[in-house]
């Protein structure tokens, strides 16, 4: 009886250290794309605005033409970056849900 009791012990321990390792290599899986996709995302999305930004930031004076073309610069590049912005805070999100 005793011998059952510990095998049924040993198996239960079994399945959820499988569990673990299985969620461990989930986040693990998931950080890796995350890592893999955001330095393309920061230098295309980030790095264009922080310019844009500097620009208004330093105090230099820009004309009507020149705000508005910053402005129409900025509208295309958050339409263009939505998508993968969105998939990233997916990622992030699936992430701190399997490291649950």
């Amino acid at each position: 009886m005793r011998i059952v009791a510990l095998s049924l012990s040993l198996l239960f321990l079994s399945i959820t250290l499988a569990g673990c390792e299985t969620k461990a290599e989930k986040v693990k899986k998931l950080q890796d794309q995350y890592d893999a996709a955001y330095p393309a995302y920061a230098k295309a999305c980030l790095d264009e605005d922080s310019a844009a930004a500097k620009r208004l930031m330093t105090g230099e004076k820009l004309t009507a033409e020149q705000t508005a073309a910053i402005e129409a610069e900025q509208k295309a590049r958050e339409a263009r970056c939505k998508p993968e912005s969105d998939r990233l805070a997916q990622i992030q999100r699936e992430i701190l849900a399997a490291q649950q």
